[in-house]
């Protein structure tokens, strides 16, 4: 049996930058929900950086419909300590 303990580390983040794109692009929040077919609700939760979770085919259809990379969505930021 290994006894090796494990201690959580703070990694850093990774942010979502939905809002810069989008107003980048000139397009509404309501706009882009039409456009990847996906409810408001869930729209302004990545708008916001509120998501916990990320789907791949949710970022896949921003960065088609945004005409963008993943890297311009979502951004890692390593913690400074």
């Amino acid at each position: 049996m290994n006894d090796t303990i494990y201690v959580l580390k703070d990694y850093g983040k990774i942010d979502i930058n939905l809002k810069k794109m989008i107003e980048k692009r000139g397009i509404s929040r309501s706009k882009l929900s039409t456009m990847v077919a996906m409810n408001y609700d869930l729209i302004n939760r990545y708008y916001n950086n509120k998501v916990t979770r990320v789907d791949l085919d949710v970022i896949s259809r921003f960065c088609y419909v945004l005409k963008c990379e993943v890297n311009d969505i979502l951004k890692y930021e390593e913690n400074k300590n």
